[in-house]
């Protein structure tokens, strides 16, 4: 049986959607955080709507749950338009592509989730499309294979993107606007809450939403998911007014501690300094002494704890900081002492 989800966990959840779903701003006034992105983003659609023309392609980058979903409903909302939504991996053939920008309506936006995950076939039709909103259909088979022009609507095509160095650079040259979206900050993210709390008729008071925030990974959708799982707390234990120290052991009950690491996170630096001496040691290595995937530990709990320069990756394997020791509340043995770095700062080499 698969485990379940953590709360931590950039992908959304099945069971939140609808939830997630109310609680997405509709317009760029109420989108918290992302300051140079929004304004960018509302230039290029204030220009479109003022030539009367359907925005350029837009590309939005960045990690799992920072908006980019939300972006592309905002900006179909923005130009008064319909929304198609559709995926990367849903799209394994150019004809999949075909029918669904044959049935688009003038001026649509088509969002495409995770695109580079588009095949190689479709991903060169969409070429033609976004240049010159035509594409060629081929009928038929070997010499008697005729290739008949399709012209199509003018559309908007929103891509988003978590690993934009995968995309080809003919497709990223294609796009009119691109907007890399960053982690949000504390004070953002307690933004984002209060709206959130508000829209669910919930009694937080400030100190609350800093500690729901401060475990939150920077990500607004973990952030929501936490908030959730508080409203719980507090209402299955008869709490009205949410303070600092109710949010605290709520998120304590689920295993998010007071930096946003969960059950994965810790049992990865547990298994690195007690097992390891705190490493180097292999990825498949340090999956089995935590039971898990490596394509899990790799996903799940590396990025976050590189970010917070708790773990690095070096050439030899995974290594753990003097920093994840103190937040085990574990002390260096000699030994490994003057093996271990200090910390390993965001974006270092090391981590990549």
């Amino acid at each position: 049986m698969a485990a379940a989800e953590p709360l931590t966990a950039a992908a959304p959840d099945p069971d939140d959607k609808a939830i997630e779903a109310a609680l997405r701003p509709k317009n760029l006034d109420d989108f918290v955080g992302q300051k140079r992105v929004r304004e960018q983003l509302s230039l290029v659609l204030e220009a479109s709507r003022l030539r009367g023309r359907s925005a350029d392609h837009v590309l939005l980058s960045g990690p799992p749950g920072l908006g980019k979903t939300t972006l592309s409903m905002i900006i179909a909302a923005e130009m008064n338009a319909p929304l198609r939504i559709s995926s990367g991996p849903a799209i394994q053939h150019a004809g999949d592509l075909a029918a669904i920008l044959s049935s688009l309506t003038e001026g649509e936006v088509l969002f495409l989730d995770e695109i580079h995950r588009m095949s190689r076939p479709a991903e060169e039709m969409l070429y033609m499309a976004m240049e010159d909103f035509r594409v060629d259909i081929v009928v038929g088979k070997g010499a008697g294979a005729t290739a008949i022009p399709l012209d199509l609507p003018s559309f908007t095509l929103v891509g988003a993107t978590t690993r934009a160095g995968l995309l080809p650079g003919p497709l990223r040259d294609r796009f009119g606007f691109t907007g890399h979206l960053e982690f949000y900050s504390t004070p953002e993210l307690e933004l984002v809450l209060r709206r959130s709390a508000m829209l669910m008729d919930m009694k937080v008071n400030s100190a609350a939403f800093a500690e729901v925030a401060g475990r939150s990974r920077g990500t607004p959708r973990i952030a929501n998911r936490l908030l959730r799982r508080v409203r719980d707390w507090a209402l299955v234990h008869g709490v009205d007014q949410i303070d600092a120290r109710s949010a605290g052991a709520a998120l304590d009950m689920y295993e998010v501690d007071e930096r946003g690491l969960d059950r994965l996170d810790r049992a990865v630096l547990l298994a690195l300094v007690t097992k390891f001496n705190g490493g180097p040691v292999g990825l498949s290595t340090l999956a089995i002494a935590v039971g898990e995937e490596p394509e899990t530990v790799e996903t799940v709990a590396e990025p976050y704890l590189v970010r917070e320069g708790l773990l690095g990756r070096t050439p030899r394997g995974r290594i753990a900081t003097r920093a994840a020791w103190e937040h085990l509340g574990l002390e260096i043995p000699e030994t490994a002492a003057r093996a271990v770095p200090d910390g390993l700062p965001a974006g270092n080499p090391a981590a990549s």
